[in-house]
């Protein structure tokens, strides 16, 4: 893929906040993935593309990202 993904891990009571207080709802997508992994084998990429969730960037300031470059 031709972008980059972040993952963090999470302990203590930020963990307890995410699982209770910040997660509004979850979402079973298994079925949407089925369907562009089908696609995909077919060898239709772009009908799977257009599948795929819409990614928006993380609203992080200058001063944060700043932080953040090398």
């Amino acid at each position: 893929m031709p972008y980059r993904s972040l993952q963090l891990g999470l302990s203590g009571e930020i963990a307890r906040r995410y699982a209770d207080e910040w997660t509004v709802a979850i979402t079973d997508v298994t079925p949407l993935a089925r369907e562009i992994h089908t696609l995909l084998r077919e060898g239709e990429p772009d009908t799977a593309a257009r599948l795929l969730p819409e990614e928006r960037p993380y609203p992080a300031g200058d001063e944060l990202l700043a932080h953040l470059r090398p």
